[in-house]
Order: structure tokens, then C-alpha cells, then sequence
């Protein structure tokens, strides 16, 4: 079975390829590593932040470091590929390989890719050099893993934009949506009206709702309510936050409003949502 670890002492750089992700509670637990899982063989059912995905041959998923993963059943082969963010800074790299917005986003909204023959077939020439370089462990392993992560990520990337917009024939209306979807990531506890989000993109709100609505995605302000209640339901399930203490956290005004905003967006409150899933 397939478990490769590269980890850099000195620089607490860590990249992990492994078949059984499923069985170390350690790195299932870790908050620390960007996550992707792709299926090659049968079947695979998994949680992520309590939202259930099923997975076939050749689906492939990506989470950020925030985004916790439980295996319900695992019934064929599958490859998680693990990395932190010293080993490969999302954010940092961000004009290198323009993920942020598109294959890690905060929200439980995952991104769930099929991969076409041709595309499957350049990912596992991917793997196939990580392998090597694995076995290879020379002084320059720590690089050379680095630049095929770049490819994979950057590959993976090219393929969610396709299946995300349908083959956008406007790129830089794509590319619009991507930077809102990670000014929301960065500012959604302080920010939560379109307006101030279409004010630091120079574009009107209507403009990008029309531009949300062309290309099939959810509404901007609906990107903003989705990421605010995702991080409410983590504070609930992962902390021992009071929910005063947790509105304050997410930037609303009282408890109340922040009570309100939950129940609308969930249908139940905070408490009985923390009761039912901790």
C-alpha cells in the first residue's frame, strides 16, 4: 500500500502521498494540511464538515486545511495527496497557479471534479515522478516535489474551470469571480455586503450578480452567507466558543443577529446544531 512522507524538519515542510488516509486519525485530524482525494479504483463515501460525498472511479475532490474529512466507506483504491502550507503556499503562489478561489475556497461547498481519460492519464504521469522522486530521497527531493505539486494543482485547476463554468469564453469574467470568491475567504468576518466586496474589485453589485447569474454560480451574496455560517458551524463543532463569544468572532453586531442569521441559513438553531452533530 502506497505512503510516501516527505517532511523537512528545519522548515516543518510536509507532503504525503498515501492509500490508506482513511486509517491515520493523526493526519485525518490535522488542520494544518491542504487535502486532495481522488478515487482510482471502485467506490469511496466520505463526510467533509458533515456534508456526505460520494465518490466514483476518476472524481477527484480538493479541501482546504480547514475542512475536516470523515471515510463513512472506502470500498476500491483511492490517493489522498496531503501538503502544508510551508511546503506550498496556496496563497502565496496564488498568481503562479490561480487556485485559491476555485479548488479551496472556505465554504462546505466542495469542489468534485471527473476527470476526462486524457486528464486522468497526465495526473497519474504526475504521481508517477512523485513516486520516483520518493524513492529517488536526494537533497533535492524537497524541490522537485514542489514543482510536480505546482503541475498537479495547476492541472487539477485548469480542469475546475472548465467544469465549474462550462468552458468560460470570457476567461477574465471567470477570473472576476475567482478573486471575490478569495477577498470573501480574507474578509468575510468584517465584510458582509456585496457592496464592499464590488468596491475593492472596482465593479458594480449588479454587475457581478449578472456575472454570478452568466456563469451558473450561486448568487454573491450567497457566496458571502455560505462562508459565514460554514465557519459558524466549525466554531460550534470544533471549540469550546460560547455562542456570544462566537458571534463576536464572526463580526456580527449581537448575539441575537447572529442567532437569526444561523436559523435562517440552517433551520435550526445554534445550540440544537451543536447537540445533534458534537
Amino acid at each position: 500500500m502506497m505512503n510516501y512522507v516527505y517532511y523537512d524538519t528545519s522548515l516543518q515542510e510536509t507532503m504525503i502521498l498515501t492509500e490508506a488516509f482513511h486509517t491515520g486519525r493523526v493526519i485525518c485530524e490535522n488542520d494544518n494540511l491542504y487535502k486532495f482525494i481522488w478515487v482510482w479504483e471502485g467506490k469511496l463515501t466520505l463526510t467533509v464538515d458533515h456534508v456526505e460525498i460520494e465518490m466514483g472511479q476518476d472524481e477527484i475532490i480538493s479541501m482546504n486545511n480547514l475542512h475536516r474529512a470523515e471515510f463513512k466507506e472506502v470500498s476500491g483504491k483511492y490517493l489522498a495527496l496531503l501538503f502544508n502550507e510551508n511546503f506550498y503556499g496556496i496563497c502565496k503562489h496564488e498568481k503562479e497557479v490561480s487556485c485559491s478561489g476555485v479548488l479551496f475556497g472556505g465554504t462546505s461547498c466542495i469542489v468534485h471534479l471527473h476527470l476526462p481519460i486524457a486528464d486522468s492519464g497526465l495526473l497519474h504521469e504526475v504521481v508517477d515522478r512523485m513516486i520516483a522522486e520518493y524513492i529517488l530521497c536526494d537533497n533535492l527531493q524537497g524541490e522537485m516535489l514542489r514543482l510536480l505539486l505546482k503541475r498537479f494543482v495547476i492541472l487539477c485547476t485548469r480542469l475546475a474551470r472548465k467544469q465549474l463554468s462550462g468552458f468560460p469564453v470570457n476567461e477574465k469574467g471567470f477570473d472576476i469571480i475567482q478573486r471575490y470568491y478569495v477577498l470573501v475567504d480574507n474578509y468575510f468576518k468584517e465584510k458582509k455586503q456585496v457592496q464592499a466586496y464590488a468596491a475593492l474589485l472596482h465593479r458594480s453589485p449588479k454587475t457581478l450578480s449578472n456575472l454570478f447569474a452568466a456563469y451558473g454560480m450561486p448568487s454573491p451574496l450567497k457566496v458571502i452567507q455560505e462562508r459565514v455560517v460554514t465557519e459558524a458551524k466549525r466554531l460550534l463543532l470544533h471549540t469550546s466558543h460560547s455562542v456570544k463569544e462566537i458571534s463576536v468572532i464572526l463580526g456580527f453586531e449581537s448575539v441575537g443577529t447572529f442567532s437569526r442569521f444561523f436559523k435562517n441559513m440552517t433551520g435550526e438553531n445554534t445550540s440544537a446544531y451543536r447537540k445533534r452533530l458534537q
